[in-house]
């Protein structure tokens, strides 16, 4: 699910007044570390001194409620659905419904999602993504699932991180992706596993840029129909503590893609990403955390379409870039960097904050070098959701250069 920019504190409302939210949107939720063999598991997590959004709401509307110590997830699916309505500078007025279902394989394996966020917009755009991580009995597979349908009016700002905000392409498309991923376990928290991915674009019309400047859009080669269909290669190291909100640990996820014209694809291109993430606590006897994030998205080889490059906020999550809207830059290689510092606000943990710092650099066409780091930094609110899961309820204020700015929300930690 997207983050929702400036004004969606209409979606806090809505949240607020749900009486329960089991899981985050985005990513699995381990609450701790399980054995490897199917046996019970027993989790002695005291979370009697700790706040959630439950137990505040509970306390109000509920007489004589005691806070509960632990919440479980079984083999039967908990489903929840949430409406919210929100603002944001890439949708403008939008009404969403956002759901997870959530369950374990195994008793002793990790927690497995399947998440959507329908959503509909005043620009009409129609947005359908249906995500979903499911862990086999005992962890030996993991399946990794990714299909969306859009119906999705955006601007583009042409290529490389040194374009300008003024150059503003509005561009209109429906977009079509499909990827699935098998992983399996090869020893304590490494995995290895291949995939197919498939994108489609149609319907591609733009306007040419508001200020009558040339478009890199034109000039990459536009195209009213495109298609990247490819396998791809995976490599996946997690020992972090919590997949939704890591205290400490190491992440790390390598995916090479290989798209081929025999597959069904427009050109032969191959593209890989690294995504690397590491946590400490800090200081080391406290709870709060220090958090580092590195993400490289890289063209290696071919010609991808215009709107399959590299590009702000279109990683798996769409969390990349706080401080600038979605597609603002792009290009055939991306570095990308963030750290982050989260601290506790009230004792009991149901307010937190943050601090963040990121830097992007992007190239142009293919065979070009990078360019600008373009920095984002900004403040932050965590609202606790879930104690158990340690879901958050995101909220930022980002700041980036030429005048960009805006609120982001998300469920579930950034990365």
């Amino acid at each position: 699910m997207k983050r929702i920019f400036a004004g969606g504190l209409l979606m806090l409302l809505v949240v607020l007044f749900c009486n329960r939210v089991f899981a985050q949107d985005k990513k699995l939720i381990p609450l701790t570390k399980y054995p490897q063999k199917d046996t019970a598991v027993t989790i002695s997590i005291d979370t009697s001194q700790q706040k959630d959004l439950n137990d505040v709401l509970q306390s109000i509307f509920t007489k004589n409620y005691k806070t509960s110590k632990v919440d479980t997830i079984g083999r039967k699916p908990i489903v929840t659905f949430v409406p919210a309505i929100g603002y944001s500078l890439q949708t403008q007025l939008a009404g969403t419904l956002t759901g997870n279902i959530v369950f374990r394989s195994s008793p002793g394996s990790k927690v497995s999602a399947i998440t959507t966020s329908m959503g509909f917009t005043e620009l009409k755009q129609f947005t359908l993504p249906i995500v979903s991580s499911i862990w086999s009995r005992d962890n030996r597979f993991l399946f990794l699932g990714d299909a969306r349908f859009y119906i999705y009016p955006q601007s583009t700002y042409g290529l490389g991180s040194g374009s300008n905000i003024k150059d503003e392409d509005p561009m209109r498309y429906n977009l079509f992706r499909f990827s699935e991923v098998v992983m399996t376990q090869i020893a304590g928290d490494f995995y290895l596993g291949a995939g197919y991915k498939l994108m489609q674009h149609w319907g591609v019309s733009h306007k040419e840029p508001l200020n009558g400047a040339p478009s890199d859009y034109d000039a990459y080669g536009s195209a009213a129909r495109t298609t990247s269909s490819g396998l791809s290669v995976n490599v996946l190291f997690d020992s972090r503590d919590n997949s939704v909100n890591a205290s400490k640990g190491f992440y790390a996820a390598i995916q090479y893609y290989n798209y081929q014209k025999r597959l069904g694809s427009d050109n032969d291109w191959q593209s890989i990403v690294v995504d690397i993430r590491k946590y400490y606590h800090l200081p080391g006897n406290s709870d709060n955390v220090i958090a580092f994030w590195s993400y490289n998205w890289l063209t290696l080889a071919g010609k991808p379409p215009y709107l399959d490059l590299p590009s702000t906020s279109w990683d798996t999550y769409s969390t990349t870039g706080r401080g600038y809207i979605q597609s603002r830059f792009r290009g055939s290689k991306m570095v990308y960097a963030e750290t982050e510092y989260r601290f506790k606000i009230t004792r009991n943990g149901l307010i937190g904050g943050v601090v963040f710092l990121n830097g992007e650099s992007f190239s142009a066409g293919p065979g070009t070098p990078l360019q600008a780091i373009q920095p984002g930094y900004g403040p932050g609110l965590r609202l606790k959701l879930s104690k158990v899961s340690k879901t958050n309820l995101d909220i930022d204020y980002g700041f980036g250069n030429q005048g960009s700015k805006g609120l982001f929300l998300t469920v579930g930690e950034v990365f």
